[in-house]
């Protein structure tokens, strides 16, 4: 567990110098953490999340921590906040589901088109019986799923959204060109580097239940993983019409927003990951940073950094891939039910992942653990892509309640690692809401909005209650001078985990 303090309540150190912008200072001497959220989101922060915060920016060879409005509890740093450093390579802060992601897929219907409750029950009947949901279900449990096999299983965790795989899978391969990193390589910037790794693994028994890992590729899984279909609206301003065109978002229309990452794949190299790591600084006497062994780190250039780089870089293609499939079936459930329907890719970003980019005229590490990218229109990482003008499309999740919402960064991002926020971040943990929130209450209330589900109970530790004021959260993001809004996606039915509820 992080270290704790018994001295002034960390909220109270927090020293505003913006309506939605402050600074945390760590105790030491170092820069201060960035803290993003006005007055309301900053005095909601949990103690042990400012904890972790301060005992990530003090861990050795961090330079910046960046706390975003959504942030809570996480797995050695907060989820919700980005941590920079050029020399150490760290697990905890990109977690256990390697890369997890967004993704919006745009269709041509309007929205009356799925009005009727009985054509939106059809395709979320249709959907299901291609993506299943829930811990450690894949592909045997959808009759109308793709089948993957081993072989391509490999081809997947080497290349990631390669034409190659798409092709394979039935996958526009142009949908690779609406992708924050399409493929991920190894240490040494090949993919060379990750077959050797995988080969090693599997020969070595160090994978266990490949197959089966494999067998989960066009899947949700369970928790705060989801498929919402969605009616864009698009902001009433020339700057985002403008930005939405560029984009391909198209208003009153139909789209189809996903939330998942690895699946039991990355969780299987993550947790190898954590354990070996560990296992070396208890065998050593190594400190851990704040006492906290999910803090664990590998100075870069070492043979564990290279390993857990390479490992990280499997899985991030196995979400890769998990994305594009997913998209590809539910376009190909729409077409069953609305015949004619077509569909593309607007976009595909993470939120929990690390990536090489320019910090302060250097290479780092940006760590994003519930943390999404935001390059603004002119950054030069975005040169020859569809955004590099306008910026790329940033997919924040709220609730199906009060939306969700497409923003665009701007100049300003620059102060936070051009970094946001990933949602609206949990205001009360699992237990908590599935003790205290009231299951008819929650069931009532999406009756009221006429949204559907394909859970007989809608998990109640999922509930919008259980989550942060998201219009509050993007708030904080807009007064920061972060990000602009672009689009309200309104939700109109929700594929979801609800085993859970169920029991």
């Amino acid at each position: 567990m992080p270290e704790t303090s018994n001295a002034t309540p960390l909220n109270d150190s927090i020293i505003e110098t913006g309506t939605a912008t402050a600074m945390l200072p760590t105790g030491g001497k170092t820069k201060p953490i960035t803290v993003i959220g006005t007055e309301s989101i900053r005095n909601g922060f949990d103690e042990t999340c400012l904890q972790q915060a301060i005992n990530s920016r003090l861990a050795p060879g961090v330079t910046e921590v960046i706390l975003n409005p959504d942030a809570h509890l996480g797995y050695g740093a907060p989820v919700g906040c980005a941590m920079v450093s050029p020399t150490h390579i760290y697990p905890g802060p990109v977690g256990v589901d390697i890369k997890c992601s967004m993704s919006l897929l745009q269709m041509d219907i309007d929205a009356g088109a799925i009005e009727d409750r009985r054509v939106r029950r059809a395709l979320i009947n249709a959907i299901c019986e291609r993506t299943p949901t829930g811990a450690g279900r894949g592909q045997r449990h959808c009759e109308k799923s793709r089948v993957v096999d081993a072989t391509l299983g490999r081809q997947v965790a080497i290349e990631g959204a390669s034409a190659s795989v798409l092709e394979s899978l039935g996958i526009p391969t142009d949908w690779a060109d609406r992708c924050e990193d399409s493929a991920h390589v190894g240490h040494d910037d090949t993919a060379d580097s990750l077959g050797s790794r995988l080969e090693m693994m599997l020969d070595s028994g160090m994978f266990p239940r490949f197959e089966g890992k494999i067998s989960q590729l066009g899947s949700y899984g369970g928790g705060n993983h989801f498929g919402e279909c969605e009616v864009v609206e698009i902001a009433d301003n020339d700057r985002a019409r403008n930005v939405a065109d560029t984009f391909g978002l198209h208003d009153q229309k139909v789209a189809f927003l996903s939330h998942c990452g690895s699946r039991g794949f990355g969780h299987n190299l993550a947790m190898g990951q954590f354990k070996a790591l560990q296992g070396k600084f208890d065998r050593w006497s190594i400190p851990f940073p704040g006492h906290d062994k999910e803090l664990v780190y590998a100075p870069l250039g070492t043979d564990e950094a290279n390993n857990y780089l390479d490992d990280m870089a499997m899985g991030a293609n196995f979400a890769t891939v998990n994305h594009m499939l997913i998209n590809a079936l539910v376009l190909e459930a729409f077409e069953e039910v609305l015949p004619g329907t077509t569909g593309s890719l607007v976009y595909f970003i993470s939120h929990n992942i690390a990536r090489k980019e320019i910090v302060d005229n250097q290479v780092a590490w940006v760590h994003r653990k519930g943390a999404t990218r935001a390059f603004p229109g002119g950054h030069h990482a975005l040169k020859d892509t569809p955004f590099a003008d306008t910026g790329h499309p940033i997919l924040l999740p709220g609730n199906p309640r009060d939306g969700s919402c497409v923003m665009v960064a701007d100049e300003g991002a620059k102060a936070s690692c051009y970094s946001v926020n990933h949602g609206a971040g949990r205001a009360l943990g699992r237990r908590a809401a599935s003790r205290t929130l009231d299951q008819q209450v929650i069931d009532k209330e999406f009756d009221d909005h006429d949204i559907l589900t394909n859970c007989r109970k809608y998990p109640r530790d999922e509930a919008p209650a259980a989550y942060k004021d998201f219009n509050e959260v993007l708030a904080s993001v807009k007064q920061a001078g972060l990000a602009s809004e672009v689009a309200r996606l309104k939700a109109r039915f929700v594929i979801k985990d609800g085993a859970a509820a169920d029991d």
